[in-house]
């Protein structure tokens, strides 16, 4: 299974559309959250948005992760070790008020288990790639801040407890 997300504040058509197309002739299930979109998709299995306690049990069952480069979800899936493809949403395309999402999948693409595709043509080549080899390779991360970041951030609010 392959879940699809993006995040909780705005649609992302066309990453969602592109894994509408790609999925037609495979044999993978999709779910999806797509956000608040007028689009209606023909080959995936989606909602708007998923309640947390369906939100985890997807989370903890799927093979990848498809998702806008929201750190939301980066974090997410790697905490599970997931592998991600992240496309990040484009504001010169409207898709968003700035950039910062194109920084955010720079920053990651590096990194073992995330897979950045800068463009649909780019997302269906990783999904073919999926498709026959499977990602393995998660640097899966705790879902916990270090103690010494923690006492480090207590200390500069003032707070020592």
């Amino acid at each position: 299974m392959i879940f699809v997300t993006v995040g909780t504040q705005l649609a992302f058509d066309r990453m969602v559309c592109a894994v509408d197309r790609w999925v037609n002739a495979k044999d993978t299930q999709i779910v999806a959250q797509v956000g608040p979109t007028e689009v209606r998709f023909s080959n995936i299995k989606y909602k708007s948005f998923l309640e947390q306690e369906q939100l985890d049990y997807i989370l903890k069952n799927t093979e990848l992760v498809v998702a806008h480069a929201g750190m939301g979800s980066i974090l997410s899936s790697l905490s599970l070790g997931k592998p991600i493809i992240i496309m990040p949403r484009k504001a010169s395309l409207g898709e968003h008020r700035n950039e910062h999402q194109m920084a955010t999948a720079k920053r990651f693409q590096n990194r073992p288990g995330v897979y950045v595709a800068w463009d649909e043509q780019q997302l269906v080549v990783l999904l073919n790639r999926w498709s026959i080899e499977r990602f393995d390779n998660v640097d899966e991360i705790s879902n916990t801040a270090p103690t010494e970041f923690i006492a480090n951030l207590k200390r500069l609010i003032g707070n020592t407890q």
